[in-house]
């Protein structure tokens, strides 16, 4: 659990770290386009870093289900915005263009996984 967390606190501030050089470092590189696919990785990530927080301190999942998500979501945030970082930073994209709808798929998959325990551990 504390090594999660603290997987989670590196990934957040990971994020805050892209998107200050996404926004002062890349703007002169990048095109718009290439801008807004970059930011659109970080967003995604910290979305996902404040989903971990939550999924690893709630009392509503179990241990198994807490390492699960935090596992799909890490796997998520590799695919989805790791690949969108490497493809707008000079990775030739026809060779990992299929590795972001992947890495959305987990999201998916991670959210719906998400959804199920918490409404199977519901006490109704």
């Amino acid at each position: 659990m504390r090594v999660n967390l603290l997987i989670v606190c590196v990934l957040g501030a990971l994020t805050i770290g892209l998107g200050a050089f996404g926004a002062h470092g890349l703007k002169e590189v990048l095109t718009s386009e290439e801008l807004i696919n970059f930011k659109t990785g970080v967003r995604y990530q910290m979305y996902h870093v404040l989903v971990l927080l939550f999924v690893l301190t709630t009392q509503f999942l179990n241990k198994k289900s807490k390492k699960i998500i935090s596992s799909i979501f890490y796997l998520a945030i590799l695919f989805f915005s790791g690949s969108i970082y490497a493809i707008t930073l000079g990775v030739e994209s026809k060779n990992i263009w299929f590795i972001t709808p992947f890495g959305g798929l987990l999201f998916i998959i991670g959210w719906i996984k998400l959804g199920f325990d918490l409404f199977k551990g519901l006490k109704i």
